[in-house]
């Protein structure tokens, strides 16, 4: 293995994809001037043959959920050790996808608590509970929501209780987690939201 280049800003990751076209990229998430998850997009997109790994402190199940989705082809805390990066590295060369196990048997129990009986619940929601759904995982309020929907509170939150209900799901932050994994709504959306002050 040769490592060929390093940057510590996101617009010069960028370039430096451009220039050197290297068969892996090692990529943090949180970067100035461009975030990691854009430069994973705009990457995967542009240059689908190389291989992104997720190097990175968020551990959490959430973000490698997004990540891969977006073409990461592996995912691992900065945590790990030197010859799992190395297993990692090896697995993506060869046209795998890596997932770190501490994060993978995180990710496999929550996905076998969310989905009962291995049905999907996501599909027996009605597209108005989907639409709330995403509402709330981006962070808006509940009378945001009502405003948006043009609905009454009262409604948004019989809504809310249904989509509880029926996703076995008992807490906001649950619910947010979840609209994230199954792609409702990413993380940055509901970050941008939170720190717009919309969140209650």
């Amino acid at each position: 293995m040769e490592v060929v280049g390093e940057v510590g800003g996101g617009r010069d990751a960028l370039e430096l994809i451009e220039k050197l076209q290297p068969d892996v990229v090692l990529l943090d998430l949180a970067m100035p001037q461009l975030s990691g998850f854009e430069v994973l997009t705009a990457t995967s997109r542009k240059y689908p043959e190389i291989h992104v790994i997720v190097l990175t402190v968020y551990d959490e199940e959430e973000y490698a959920f997004q990540a891969l989705r977006a073409g990461a082809a592996g995912y691992l805390p900065k945590s790990a050790a030197s010859a799992e990066l190395r297993l990692a590295i090896e697995h993506v060369k060869g046209g795998k996808k890596y997932l770190s196990p501490t994060i993978e048997q995180r990710a496999a129990f929550e996905l076998r608590r969310n989905t009962p009986e291995g049905r999907a619940p996501l599909s027996e929601l009605t597209p108005r509970q989907r639409e709330v759904l995403t509402l709330i995982a981006e962070g808006n309020s509940t009378k945001d929501i009502a405003r948006t929907l043009n609905i009454s509170v009262k409604t948004v939150e019989t809504h809310r209780a249904q989509l509880m209900d029926r996703l076995d799901i008992h807490d906001i932050a649950s619910l947010v987690r979840y609209a994230i994994k199954m792609g409702l709504v990413s993380i940055e959306e509901h970050d941008r939201k939170k720190t717009d002050g919309r969140h209650d």
